[in-house]
């Protein structure tokens, strides 16, 4: 195999776990050829991956969008297209590209007409990680199943954005509030609840980051308002490099089920994960299941009537008032276990 074309627009999240599956690639197959056909805002994160041809496909665009890759990459032809998203949009992506191995996903987990674009799936799974679920597209090629190491480049520049608002005195705990989908966000009012916590009884440097999106800039100002102490709000300052830069610095993240938070799993930074909206065993940042505060079984009943053993892996519990399940006590005391844990590795 000489050339391998992965498919996977978006989002935030899923294109970090994508990233272990580009390094296996390059390790058990080497000097093989990658082209990524990713989203606009996606190749902002990852797009200098070292080895890799990135095509954008900007969404936005309509029609010429897919007119435009078509252009690009004509008259090619791919060993094998990792089909990687499951859409209508991604679909008609693939429909662009001329790969003799097409690998998606098994039948459980296809929609949108998606085995019509392949010609081989990838093992079926049950209540599978989605970074696992990734990391098995590898093996329909005859290969071994990514293992779970990540590499996102930051440059210099962006290490010294990060290091103006680090503080070396002490921990640096950064709070991602926002979600892409409102109803996964806890309330501005217990962020700042938490934020105080953090500032008066460990002493910590609190950090808000957000996109440049007006909600979640007045998100964030709506935490740091209600706040008795004082935080660095730097919501929309950020690139998604420098945030990068931030995470991996950090010593701790507090975020809901977002992008943001397996950038800094990915990053190696320990993340606080608030889930009630979502299944953490899903879609949690890889690396700290442990310290997710995880209320998905609750509010799947409550709203739903159905246990996670009953309801399809992957069943969303995203309903007013669901991540209210989650109380600021819970979280403050997640905190002190992972400051507890922290300081006798310290010691020791």
């Amino acid at each position: 195999m000489k050339s391998v074309c992965i498919l996977r627009l978006s989002a935030i999240g899923d294109v970090t776990h994508v990233v272990p599956v580009v390094l296996s690639l390059q390790e058990q197959c080497p000097g093989i050829q990658i082209t990524w056909v990713i989203g606009k805002i996606e190749s902002r994160l990852i797009g200098d991956l070292p080895g890799v041809e990135f095509i954008v496909f900007d969404k936005k665009s309509g029609w010429r969008g897919y007119v435009d890759l078509w252009k690009t990459i004509r008259g090619r032809k791919f060993d094998a297209l990792l089909h990687m998203q499951v859409a209508l949009r991604a679909n008609l992506v693939s429909a662009c590209i001329r790969a003799k191995i097409r690998v998606g996903y098994d039948q459980a987990r296809s929609k949108d007409l998606h085995g019509l674009f392949i010609n081989r799936r990838i093992p079926a799974a049950s209540q599978q990680h989605v970074r696992d679920c990734l990391a098995s597209f590898l093996t329909p090629l005859g290969l071994k199943p990514a293992p779970a190491k990540w590499l996102i480049p930051v440059s210099q520049s962006d290490r010294n954005f990060a290091s103006i608002y680090l503080r070396q005195d002490r921990r640096n705990l950064i709070i991602s509030p926002c979600a892409s989908h409102i109803l996964r966000n806890w309330s501005p009012h217990r962020y700042a609840l938490l934020a105080d916590y953090a500032i008066r009884e460990h002493e910590m440097n609190v950090i808000l980051v957000g996109s440049p999106a007006t909600f979640e800039i007045d998100f964030c100002n709506s935490i740091a308002d209600q706040m008795q102490e004082s935080a660095v709000n730097i919501c929309g300052k950020d690139t998604l490099k420098q945030l990068t830069a931030l995470m991996a610095e950090a010593d701790l993240v507090v975020a809901p089920d977002t992008g943001p938070a397996h950038i800094a799993s990915a990053m190696g930074t320990d993340v606080i994960g608030l889930y009630a909206a979502s299944n953490p065993y899903r879609s949690g940042p890889y690396n700290s299941l442990q310290w997710c505060v995880n209320h998905y079984g609750e509010a799947l009943e409550m709203y739903t009537g159905k246990t996670i053993e009953s309801a399809r892996w992957g069943a969303k519990a995203e309903f007013e008032g669901a991540m209210d399940l989650i109380p600021v006590d819970e979280v403050c005391a997640k905190l002190d276990e992972w400051i507890a844990q922290r300081s006798n590795e310290t010691i020791q």
